[in-house]
């Protein structure tokens, strides 16, 4: 009697589940039932008794809808606008700012690659020379950005 029940609510939960989850696209999900009672859900037909629980279209997945296209929203009339003066002081001080920065980063990679040259003159096993080269490319890398963000400025 216990074994019966036992099945009966795997049935169930098997059946639960099968809803829950969307079959393969042209696929029908069957519940079969045996005649004690047992059930079985298959995506084949196992005898006449088994009825189609789930059934799938063809092609179950939508075809994409194209992205409408990007238009520029103007401004609301009340929007704060800065002055065109106003707007000229902040690029230059923000050019000002990057260049200081690009020159900081220069004297850093000329001391990285300085420091690499003295280590590799000492002929050290390559574990111990990678955290020196690792810096010296960090400081190319960040030089770079800074020379490509200055010059996307106005």
């Amino acid at each position: 009697m216990a074994m019966t029940n036992l099945f009966s609510r795997a049935g169930l939960l098997g059946a639960a589940l099968a809803l829950m989850v969307p079959p393969l696209a042209g696929q029908t999900i069957y519940k079969c039932v045996d005649a004690g009672g047992g059930v079985l859900i298959s995506n084949h037909r196992v005898d006449k008794h088994c009825k189609p629980i789930v059934s799938a279209p063809e092609n179950s997945v939508p075809a994409p809808k194209p992205l409408p296209k990007a238009v520029a929203a103007p401004s609301p009339a009340g929007f704060p606008r800065v002055q065109e003066e106003t707007q000229k002081v902040r690029d230059n001080d923000r050019r000002h700012i990057l260049e200081q920065e690009l020159l900081g980063e220069q004297r850093s990679l000329e001391a990285a690659r300085r420091d690499l040259g003295e280590l590799e003159a000492q002929r050290l096993p390559p574990e111990r020379l990678q955290p020196y080269r690792d810096r010296v490319q960090q400081h190319e890398r960040n030089v770079q950005a800074l020379q490509k963000e200055l010059g996307s400025q106005r």
